[in-house]
């Protein structure tokens, strides 16, 4: 059983950041949908004003306005279908336009003295949760434009005569300042927390092809064994009939050789499906249970060939050795610490494993730079800074790695603490409760490090 280390990770991240990139951009019948509340809005508003109230302001303009965005969805909804995910270059053209019909009404209607300014910090934020950083900088410097022009040049508030409703120029701007300031604050706060959604789903659904890839390299010794238990029959046959072949043709014959080479590989195909079956049966054994020391030795047998010492030890064992059924994903989890621990050590690398009645822990030390403050902080964060290597064998350093290892031994049930050591280095420590060792299970809690009484 191999493990996917952290140099293999940058393919699966690769694959998975490509495979996706359809999936986020915005659909336009998305677009289409919000336009039409937002037609249903404004026609309402108009009606209001113009019809219940009865103050004055220029009501055909503004309905030709509206017919505008109504006219766009129509001409949308019928030459595109309705699974149509926009360019970055075409949401950016739609979302234009969903500031500039909104800002016309505006300017006829009071500019930025009318409530519903507001509104135009709508398609900003539509950006800033689906678009890339260009199009959510471009969309946000345009509205604010719309709304600076807004507070300079419009038509007066719709107001009941003779009054004329006249704000201070103090309070305006002060009421463009407002404006502005939530746009930026809006658009930055939701593009930060949408691109770190996105950068955990990407790292989660990661973690799953690594653990199903673990799974699918367990399955091959039960397809092995399935392989040989189908084919022994018809290979059987072939071999009985091409025995009898071999005895009823005369030797010096021309087929006499083709029906011996016949025999001879019928009988090395049988050789090679007892090996299978035998491999397959002695795999399936050692894969049914798995002990910590056994554990330990499957993760570091790879990685002790780089230039770097790599030592096992037993620091306390208190009771039988623990034994758990074969998890893909503590070998893969605690596989990638003790890479990440080779690539960066200077000269040697400790396992240091133990137990007790209660407790199940591997703690994974190395004598290189250790981990800087401000990487400390994010430890199990994907994509996170890297420290620099020793070489740079792994073709890089923590990022993805470290994340799918953490989350992989969180599930098991296990609590994962990294951590600088005193002197020179950093360690990594698992912890288990015996009793979720034992279970192993796919998905656990995590035990808390305040409960940990050694």
């Amino acid at each position: 059983m191999t493990h996917l280390g952290i140099t293999g990770i940058s393919k699966w991240r690769f694959a998975l950041v490509t495979g996706m990139r359809e999936s986020q951009r915005l659909r336009l019948a998305t677009l289409i949908r919000l336009r039409w509340l937002s037609v249903a809005g404004q026609t309402t508003a108009c009606v209001c004003v113009a019809w219940v109230l009865w103050w004055p302001f220029p009501i055909a303009p503004c309905f030709a306005l509206i017919g505008l965005s109504v006219g766009l969805n129509v001409y949308l909804a019928t030459r595109y279908s309705g699974s149509y995910r926009l360019s970055s270059n075409a949401a950016l053209t739609v979302l234009t336009f969903d500031i500039v019909q909104p800002a016309g009404l505006l300017m006829l209607t009071g500019g930025i003295q009318n409530p519903f300014t507001v509104f135009l910090i709508v398609p900003a934020v539509i950006a800033s949760a689906t678009q890339p950083p260009v199009t959510v900088a471009v969309i946000t410097a345009f509205a604010v434009a719309a709304t600076t022009v807004l507070a300079m040049l419009h038509m007066p508030l719709p107001w009941p005569e003779p009054e004329v409703l006249m704000l201070p120029q103090s309070y305006i701007g002060g009421l463009w300042f407002a404006i502005v300031a939530t746009l930026v604050f809006a658009v930055i706060y939701i593009y930060r927390v949408a691109a770190e959604s996105r950068t955990l789903a990407d790292a989660l659904a990661a973690t799953e092809l690594v653990l199903q890839r673990e799974q699918h390299l367990s399955a091959l010794d039960g397809l092995a064994a399935a392989a040989a238990h189908e084919l022994g029959t018809p290979l059987s046959t072939i071999a009985l009939v091409a025995k009898e072949m071999q005895r009823s043709v005369p030797k010096g014959q021309p087929v006499s050789e083709d029906v011996t080479l016949l025999v001879e590989q019928s009988e090395r195909c049988r050789l090679i499906l007892r090996r299978l079956s035998s491999l397959s049966s002695s795999s399936e054994r050692h894969l049914a249970s798995l002990s910590l020391m056994a554990l330990i030795d499957e993760v570091a047998e790879p990685h002790r060939n780089f230039g770097v010492e790599l030592d096992v030890e037993v620091i306390e064992c208190i009771g039988s050795e623990p034994v758990a059924a074969r998890n893909a994903a503590v070998i893969s989890g605690v596989g990638n610490l003790v890479e990440n621990a080779v690539d960066f050590a200077e000269s040697s690398v400790v396992i240091r494993a133990g137990w007790n009645h209660a407790w199940v822990w591997i703690d994974v030390l190395d004598d290189g730079p250790g981990f800087p403050a401000a990487v400390l902080d994010r430890i199990g964060e994907p994509y996170m800074a890297r420290r620099e290597s020793r070489d740079q064998r792994s073709g890089g350093g923590l990022g993805l790695g470290l994340f799918i290892a953490v989350t992989l031994l969180q599930r098991s049930g296990a609590a994962v603490k990294i951590e600088n050591r005193p002197t020179k280095g950093a360690v990594a420590s698992i912890m288990w409760p015996r009793a979720a060792y034992a279970e192993n299970p796919r998905e656990g809690r995590s035990a808390e490090w305040s409960e940990f009484d050694l």
